[in-house]
């Protein structure tokens, strides 16, 4: 039977759990936002000595669970703290998705305009700076805005390893007052609450920059 008290004993630390969530989703997003770039850019480069390793460990990453990550990576570094071990195996995994949207965004940006800037002298830096990048990202914000919220949603599975996240602090609480309807019933409108509009910012922003 649902218990309306036992849910609002239960909500804050279900709004402490959010906390790491959101924590871990930022900082996540902001590891693969710029490894992700990183990585789309090395994979233009002319020599196979480079791009060879990097799109081996692209399809490695993207062909092998985020759990199965989280979980090898705690115990082959052990010490470090498991939220730090949560954001860089988020942002990571996370990166080799945004370099594919990062790639066809530069890959969308035309020819010529590669040219002019041949033709303009202008050095490597610059054109990527002021041509390519301010062109290529114009087109993969709706994109990237999409895996932030993918992210989010995949947060429950740093559980796993002993980070008390939101969906953690429900179990817990769901196991200590024998409460799950409650506990796991919050962290759903919690998330629902935090993506859905999240989602339809993206959205219209989308439409927006498709105009």
């Amino acid at each position: 039977m649902w218990s309306w008290d036992t849910a609002l004993e239960g909500l804050p630390l279900i709004l402490r759990g959010f906390g790491i969530t959101l924590l871990a989703t930022v900082l996540g997003s902001l590891v693969a936002m710029v490894l992700g770039l990183l990585i789309a850019v090395a994979l233009r480069a002319p020599t196979r000595w480079v791009t060879a390793p990097l799109r081996g460990l692209v399809e490695f990453v993207r062909s092998t669970p985020v759990m199965i990550q989280l979980f090898a990576v705690w115990v082959l570094v052990p010490g470090l703290d498991p939220l730090t071990i949560g954001v860089c195996v988020l942002g990571v995994h996370y990166a080799m998705y945004t370099a594919e949207v990062y790639r066809s965004g530069i890959d969308a940006v035309p020819k010529g305009q590669w040219e002019a800037c041949v033709a303009l002298s202008l050095s490597p830096v610059r054109t990527w700076r002021a041509v390519v990048l301010p062109q290529a990202l114009r087109k993969v914000v709706p994109a990237l805005g999409n895996y932030v919220i993918s992210m989010f949603k995949e947060t429950p599975f740093l559980s796993v390893i002993t980070v008390q996240e939101m969906v953690h602090r429900a179990d817990e609480f769901g196991s200590v007052h024998f409460a799950y309807l409650e506990a796991f019933t919050l962290a759903a409108v919690v998330f629902l609450a935090a993506s859905y509009p999240t989602s339809v910012l993206m959205r219209k922003l989308e439409n927006r920059l498709a105009q």
